[in-house]
């Protein structure tokens, strides 16, 4: 019986067929002098949104509204359709005997995804639906291909990555994200502009990777003939700037690192790098906590976030602990009582963490060692890791209290790094010394190392005042305060592998 049931059924049409039937329509429209792509614009003047939250005082009066049809349903001389804007979605209802009969026969021929500018009024339908009952309605351009009728799941996200577009339309939960990433951006402008910062822009392209550990993106300049690199931070140039006198500057912008991508990395990235003199690393955790607390109650009106299974208090008040406190507290290795580099290695093997062939077999390196392979899973709440050692921190200030140390902070939300923060080091001896460690290290295979940038130790040379400066990831702000969990989700456009690829 479901056999026979589904061979009466009426055919679908093949996907061709119905690319070849919209396309006959616009041919008709264009024949008849009436192309909907030769519209300018469409003065509208309310919008779904609009029209819902003030339907009481807007009930009985005439709007303009447009945006995209999403369903058509009804018979003969009704119909309803959802249209959708901007802020949402608002019903229409059409009736043949309320318009002109042309317009509304024209309507009938319009297919889901057209983008129509309707007049009308504002009504409540016998089944209490808050409407706009159409007088006119006028065609704004013509979908030429079709809405994917099922865009959900897990088996969906890549398309969905590919074609943004499409996701937005079919999908406008998904724009909240992006609402969210936009109000947070402006929310850390009005906080660092509030504290006398000045925002600045500095290149893209460089003729030296600097001002992090990473691997950098290569092009080639044509005019001048020389390789340049795609700026893996901001960090050198804004120094120069407080080095010029300019004592508190930020930059929000793109960061390029030729790395692997997972849930939590893109090759392209934004952050807000800040520099700001006579000032130092608890200087700029006291911003990183107001930063993301205040955000979190200003956009989301609360604290309390979930993200990953978790729920994170982002209250003020974060714990401050040192990174050899960290790994005491959770790995049981008391690096304070450790002086000997040797001894500090086997400390490390003994709980399970080999040093990589290029780092040096020092006490430092085995402190961080253990660390990251042993502490930050347990990082959940916010937390402020303080005092790294020197051989992973090359632009940063000693420690007066221990010389291996240095006065610098990352701090951590559920097993994830979101910002890095030191006291600059300003002096350019010290500096140069350990640029040309990481160029030894550089040249023992570990490509995500500093460069020798000998134009920035010049300007070191005609002094540098006591500088805090700190970097924190924008998107994983954003994923936090949205719940996302993939970076992709809050990236409009995601780098995507080529589908010929």
């Amino acid at each position: 019986m479901a056999e026979q049931e589904k061979k009466n059924a009426p055919q679908q049409p093949e996907l061709s067929e119905l690319l070849k039937i919209r396309r006959d329509k616009l041919t008709e429209l264009q024949a008849a002098g009436e192309d909907p792509f030769q519209q300018t614009r469409f003065a509208w003047d309310a919008t779904a949104e609009e029209i819902k939250e003030n339907f009481d005082a807007m009930e009985g009066k005439e709007v303009k509204v447009a945006g995209r049809l999403m369903s058509k349903r009804g018979m003969g001389k009704v119909s309803f359709c959802d249209l959708q804007d901007r802020s949402g979605r608002i019903q229409l209802y059409a009736r043949q005997d309320e318009m002109d009969e042309a317009v509304y026969k024209k309507f009938k021929k319009y297919d889901i995804g057209d983008i129509v500018g309707v007049t009308g009024e504002v009504f409540r339908t016998q089944r209490g639906e808050m409407s706009v009952r159409a007088k006119d309605i006028v065609l704004l351009s013509k979908s030429l291909l079709p809405l994917p009728e099922k865009f959900h799941g897990l088996q969906d996200r890549e398309l969905r990555y590919r074609q943004r577009y499409v996701d937005l339309i079919v999908n406008p939960e998904v724009k909240r994200n992006f609402i969210i990433r936009s109000k947070f951006i402006k929310h850390v402008r009005d906080f660092m502009d509030a504290r006398g910062y000045i925002e600045v822009e500095t290149p893209v392209l460089n003729t030296i990777a600097g001002g992090a550990a990473a691997r950098p993106f290569i092009t080639h300049h044509n005019t001048l003939d020389i390789d340049m690199y795609m700026r893996i931070a901001t960090e050198l140039p804004l120094k120069r700037l407080i080095i010029g006198g300019m004592d508190r500057v930020y930059e929000i912008g793109r960061i390029f690192r030729n790395e692997g991508m997972d849930p939590k990395h893109n090759p392209e990235f934004t952050t807000i790098e800040l520099y700001e003199a006579y000032a130092d690393f608890h200087d700029m955790m006291d911003i990183a906590e107001g930063i993301l607390s205040s955000a979190a109650k200003e956009i989301l009106g609360t604290y309390e976030v979930e993200w990953l299974g978790e729920k994170i208090n982002l209250a003020p008040g974060w714990p401050r602990l040192t990174m050899v406190e960290a790994v005491k507290q959770y790995v049981g290795v008391d690096f304070s009582a450790i002086t000997d580099d040797a001894e500090a290695v086997a400390a490390a093997k003994s709980v399970g963490v080999e040093l990589s062939d290029a780092a040096e077999k020092t006490w430092g390196n085995a402190l961080y060692a253990c660390f990251d392979k042993k502490v930050e899973e347990h990082l959940v709440q916010p937390t402020f890791i303080t005092m790294y050692p020197v051989e992973v921190s090359p632009l940063t200030k000693r420690s007066p209290a221990d010389p291996r140390l240095t006065e610098r902070f990352e701090f951590f939300i559920n097993h994830a790094e979101f910002g890095n923060a030191y006291s600059e080091l300003n002096d350019p001896i010290d500096q140069r010394y350990r640029f040309e460690k990481q160029v030894e290290q550089r040249e023992r295979g570990d490509d995500e190392t500093e460069m020798l940038d000998e134009d920035f130790l010049t300007a070191m040379e005609y002094g540098m005042p006591p500088t805090g400066g700190m970097g924190i990831g924008i998107d994983r702000c954003v994923m936090l305060l949205t719940g996302a969990d993939s970076i992709r989700d809050v990236i409009l456009f995601p780098t995507m592998k080529p589908l010929d690829k």
